[in-house]
């Protein structure tokens, strides 16, 4: 498909292209103008502390930072946050690959998933997908985009990578989609702030237009050192038909597009009465770089989707009105009553002054420089005047009652701190603090009480991972379309080279090694096949890791039988130094059965039978040659002649039996049974008088 896309000629010039863009862009804005409001209000109060004090109104702290009175800020909202957001980051879930049809294979799939894993190292898609969740968890959505770049100076092949947007408000999205992956927006937009040197050396013939703001949008996005440039994405739908036809030729029978065949042929085989024809729907992707109001450049997008790809908290609509929120928004409430109570706690605390010592002006007379540092040195004793002049006594100075802390204050915190459980479902066995439950069993079934109540996060970032691997594995037949060698990367982060090859036969082959120095190659086509997306939610491979270490070691403590056979993957899963090496020299010792390498049990079994008839067979050979001796020196032509033939009929019988399924040798040893019995009983007859006369 071309890289380019006249518009000039197809929609009637670049007017109306930016006409378009216009429109949807205020379409965008007045749709989701509330709840991007709210979006950037949770936000703020979600990354709340003491110097902003973004989580207390506006005029509220304004009145009392004017009456000199305490406004604390005792961020709870964002420790609620972080639960899910560092779950998310410990069990962030992995693309997998499924083959459905069209000749593709799982050795294929497995390749698609190691090249997906080289994308993502690549990109640093883990930054991606961490940006992406955290604003889905503190605002309510999350976004990172799919990109295609050349990989050097030097070549016009391309590469995939996954980008993190760093600020979701710089995103628009078509708000009629009905998927919540987003995957059938007709439109989006990403606004991106660009140095104003970088852009004027970039497109210089545009200079003029970098003091207007993209397509025209009012907000605040320009100073004095960036542009701020706007990415535009339109979805064209085209109809085209599938024809299904015998080539008249070789009689072998197609299934083409029109679009893709000479206008004669197309005709020819579409007015053939043999032949299928229907209207089908295709969709192409346009992607234009806006400055001001004019288009800088343009191009078609590789896929057939719009390449954003947006994580999702709670989405509702509600009369007509989209609304977006994440964890934040039903803490807001509860997270404020906390505050006030701490401010209000400490500010009648505050009020009640210190605690100095009270008592009569005579008292202290004298002694007044030791009353005046006792507050800041540490005397021993503390003189006073006992009597007045007339002998009369002077009470001791006392201290004063010490400040209290309000009940109500306290009991008020407890309530708000519950009232924030209660609103999030993350109580106290989810932060680690002790509770009522005693057994390991109870406690973390109360954890998986919190983890249940915020899944929806975790499984909507699976959703948005998901619909990632469907971009790339729409992207990567087109994109490497030459032949091209790249690492992949395994599960465990170990890394192989598979050759990428549009013309090879299969959709995997593997080229077997010629030497024990030669490097296995592994080749994959990746127009041949069809393959389904999933993401499976779990812990990192670091983690797994870490749980299989810790219960093979428990296994193998009870169970130290089992050392010679499981041992080396016990090392394996270790992650201190010299641990492979020990897993080497260990899985040298395991028994090829264990690894499935040796003979199978039945097949031993059968073995060790035939070596006992062979045993059998042998000793009775024995037995007949000292006969046969006996027999020639008696000249016994026909015994010998019976001992002969029964002779060759056993080695016969010994030189074709072979090792296969039970059936076969359980019928070779039946045979050899019968055949030895209708062998000897004649050498018996014949030796049997011999034997008796030398018994008498």
């Amino acid at each position: 498909m071309s890289d380019t896309y006249d518009v000039l000629e197809t929609l009637g010039g670049d007017d109306r292209i930016v006409r378009e863009a216009k429109t949807r862009l205020e379409y965008c804005s007045n749709r989701e103008g509330e709840c991007r409001k709210l979006f950037l209000e949770d936000i703020k109060f979600a990354n709340a502390d003491s110097n902003n004090g973004y989580q207390w109104p506006n005029d509220i702290q304004t009145n009392r930072n004017r009456e000199k009175r305490p406004c604390l800020t005792i961020n709870k909202t964002h420790q609620h946050n972080l639960q899910i957001i560092n779950d998310a980051k410990q069990n962030k879930a992995a693309i997998k690959i499924r083959p459905v049809g069209n000749e593709s294979t799982y050795e294929a799939a497995e390749v698609y998933e190691g090249i997906i894993r080289h994308i993502e190292y690549i990109s640093n898609a883990s930054d991606a997908y961490d940006t992406g969740v955290k604003f889905q968890v503190e605002g309510g959505i999350g976004y990172w985009r799919v990109v295609t770049d050349y990989i050097g100076d030097d070549t016009f092949d391309q590469e995939i990578y996954i980008r993190r947007v760093k600020d979701p408000l710089s995103v628009f999205l078509d708000p009629d989609i009905n998927e919540i992956d987003g995957s059938d927006a007709m439109f989006g937009f990403v606004f991106t702030d660009m140095k104003r040197e970088m852009a004027r050396e970039k497109y210089p013939e545009f200079k003029d237009k970098m003091g207007e703001t993209a397509l025209g949008n009012a907000d605040n996005w320009i100073d004095d050192h960036h542009v701020r440039v706007c990415e535009y994405f339109r979805r064209i739908k085209k109809t085209d038909k599938l024809i299904s036809f015998q080539h008249p030729q070789t009689g072998v029978q197609h299934t083409m597009r029109k679009s893709t065949l000479p206008a004669s042929i197309a005709k020819a085989v579409i007015d053939d009465p043999a032949s299928e024809c229907r209207g089908i729907e295709e969709y192409e992707v346009q992607w234009f770089l806006f400055i001001g109001n004019e288009i800088a450049e343009r191009r078609i997008w590789p896929g057939t989707t719009i390449p954003i790809v947006r994580c999702i908290g709670e989405e509702t609509i509600i009369d007509g009105k989209i609304d977006r929120k994440g964890h934040t928004r039903a803490m807001k409430d509860p997270q404020r009553i906390y505050n006030y109570w701490s401010s209000a706690a400490v500010e009648f605390v505050a009020l009640q002054g210190k605690t100095p010592f009270v008592g009569p002006a005579a008292a202290i007379e004298g002694y007044e420089t030791y009353w005046r540092e006792a507050n800041v040195q540490n005397f021993s004793i503390l003189p006073y005047k006992h009597v007045d002049d007339d002998g009369k006594p002077i009470p001791a100075p006392i201290r004063a009652e010490a400040p209290v802390f309000a009940p109500a204050y306290v009991q008020g915190m407890q309530v708000a701190q519950s009232e924030m459980a209660m609103v999030s479902g993350q109580y106290e066995a989810t932060f680690g603090e002790k509770s009522n439950e005693r057994s390991g069993r109870a406690i973390n079934e109360r954890a998986r009480q919190g983890d249940r109540a915020t899944y929806h996060f975790i499984d909507n970032q699976a959703i948005a991972i998901r619909r990632t691997g469907k971009i790339i594995i729409e992207l990567i037949p087109k994109i490497y379309d030459t032949e091209r060698v790249i690492n992949i990367k395994a599960n465990d982060g170990s890394g192989s080279q598979v050759t990428i090859d549009p013309n090879a036969r299969q959709a995997y082959m593997k080229k077997r090694q010629q030497n024990a120095d030669e490097v296995q190659q592994i080749f994959i086509n990746p127009n041949i096949g069809k393959y389904d997306v999933q993401a499976d939610v779990g812990p990192a491979y670091a983690t797994r890791r870490q749980e299989a270490f810790n219960a093979l070691s428990q296994i193998l403590s009870q169970s130290s039988e089992l050392i010679p056979l499981v041992g080396d993957l016990l090392f394996k899963a270790a992650d201190f130094p010299m641990a492979e090496e020990v897993a080497e020299r260990l899985e040298r010792m395991v028994p090829p059965q264990a690894k499935g390498e040796g003979l199978a049990p039945a097949v031993q079994q059968l073995q060790g039978q035939l070596q006992h008839m062979q045993g059998i067979m042998t000793t009775l050979v024995q037995q007949l040659s000292e006969e046969k001796s006996k027999l020639k020196a008696k000249d016994t032509q026909k015994e010998i002649d019976i001992y002969e033939a029964i002779t060759k009929r056993i080695e016969v019988l010994l030189k074709n039996v072979v090792v296969t399924p039970k059936d076969n040798a359980a019928m070779l040893h039946d045979l050899m049974v019968e055949e030895h019995k209708a062998s000897l009983q004649p050498a018996e007859d014949a030796i049997e008088p011999d034997l008796q006369g030398e018994a008498q």
